[in-house]
């Protein structure tokens, strides 16, 4: 396989319930497929105690650095923060409130050739309300429009 320097992300508002486990989850994912990691999360002003927890897990995980807005900013902002704080080649970042399961980034990977540059993952059976299945579309169609990919 071969080897990568990645860094993965996670945006955090009152995760407090998830987040360690997505840290622990992506750490061995990532510990299969490189060396060369770090693991971000961006606490986009947590009032749940997330924070802590964080700073907690930071001791024992040297790959882990902490990105603190002290108000809540948008998901949005905390995006931008994410991709702003990696120093790897590769980037992988999902959301913090364990929907989605880290392990797939071996399958995002798998994908990842000579003059590819994105690879998106999305589920394919949502169990989301309405509102969110209506977002989920309208994500896909913009990147579909905005890069011409074959999504």
């Amino acid at each position: 396989m071969k080897s990568y320097s990645i860094s993965a992300f996670f945006p955090c508002y009152n995760d407090k319930g998830t987040i360690a486990t997505m840290i622990l989850e992506v750490k061995k994912v990532l510990e299969r497929v490189t060396d060369d990691y770090e693991i971000i999360v961006i606490d986009d002003g947590s009032t749940d105690g997330s924070h802590e927890l964080l700073q907690q897990l930071q001791y024992r995980i040297s790959q882990l650095k902490i990105v603190m807005h002290e108000k809540n900013r948008g998901y949005g902002v905390a995006l931008r923060s994410g991709f702003a704080s990696t120093t790897k080649d590769l980037v992988f970042y999902t959301d913090g409130d364990g929907q989605y399961d880290v392990k797939e980034l071996l399958l995002l990977l798998e994908k990842m050739s000579d003059g590819v540059d994105i690879v998106n993952g999305f589920k394919i059976k949502r169990h989301d309300p309405l509102h969110r299945i209506i977002i989920g579309w309208l994500y896909q169609e913009t990147m579909r429009f905005a890069f011409w990919l074959p999504i």
